[in-house]
């Protein structure tokens, strides 16, 4: 058995990883409602860009545009794709950084020709390391999502799409399903679609609608704006899922601290105890032997 000393010591070192692992997750849990909150205020603004397009598309159903330019003259397997690969910037969060670049591998392994670009630390190491080229410019954080990261992110893989050098475009995240669950997932950026905006529970509206200067002109400016609003969700989404998932295990480190910390606590009493029957058995040999000796 380890000696009191020593028992003392590691109930302090496991008593300290406690408090950090308990100001971890009351760090998360804070950082995790900041994010909602920040979400709630601009979904209304973003949610009537995509209403806004839903009546262009509704009301010119022959509308063609670049945004939603398939590239069908272009094989598949001569497409270039592009991957933003959504990672945090440190680790302590579970499988959250496995899952996600885990299926980032697979979605390329699918595709010759590639281009990737990477939000996050964890995910710029780990790539880099497998000697994977990444947009070295593209250098954007995971921690506290910004409108203004969403948009500087947006106007990167938008710009590469109308130069036609991507002609897909997606990204690769952590979606929360809820408080206790998680998945990673891929969502299409570009091109867009008419089927992600036909909204069957939005009442129809077949009044004539103008849209000036042109129909083409308005989406010129609204998919750029819904695109940042997309990505600005996405990196909530994702850092969202990133504070949860540490929540998660800071709690499961927390509670196997204190279940350690309860289990030195009765090696050490073990300990003392013996300590104390050790002296009383000495203390009663001493005195027999003075008296015997008398």
């Amino acid at each position: 058995m380890a000696g009191m000393r020593e028992i003392r010591e590691r109930i302090a070192s496991v008593s300290e990883i406690m408090k950090i692992t308990n100001a971890m997750y009351l760090i998360s849990s804070s950082n995790l409602k900041k994010a909602k909150k920040r979400l709630e205020n601009t979904e209304p603004y973003f949610e009537k860009l995509q209403s806004t397009i839903h009546h262009i598309l509704l009301h010119t159903p022959e509308f063609e545009h670049k945004y939603f330019d398939q590239r069908e003259e272009k094989k598949p397997e001569d497409k270039m794709i592009g991957y933003i690969v959504v990672t945090a910037d440190k680790g302590l969060a579970g499988a959250y950084n496995h899952n996600v670049l885990k299926l980032a591998e697979q979605e390329m392994a699918r595709h010759k020709n590639t281009c990737l670009f990477v939000v996050g630390q964890i995910g710029r190491h780990y790539f880099s390391r497998k000697n994977v080229t990444i947009d070295a410019e593209f250098l954007y954080t995971a921690q506290n999502p910004t409108l203004y990261r969403a948009r500087a992110i947006a106007e990167t893989v938008t710009d590469l799409f109308e130069r036609k050098y991507l002609d897909e475009v997606y990204v690769i995240y952590t979606k929360m399903i809820n408080s206790m669950d998680m998945e990673p997932e891929m969502l299409k950026l570009f091109p867009l679609e008419r089927e992600d905006f036909e909204h069957p529970l939005q009442k129809q509206d077949h009044d004539i609608v103008t849209f000036r200067p042109s129909p083409e002109k308005v989406m010129d400016h609204l998919v750029p704006n819904y695109m940042k609003g997309l990505i600005f969700g996405v990196l909530v989404e994702a850092f969202s899922s990133e504070q949860n998932a540490r929540m998660t295990a800071m709690s499961g480190a927390t509670t196997s601290a204190s279940e350690m910390i309860k289990e030195l606590s009765l090696q050490y009493n073990r300990a003392r105890q013996a300590a104390i029957t050790q002296e009383i058995t000495e203390i009663v040999s001493g005195a027999n032997a003075q008296k015997d000796e008398s």
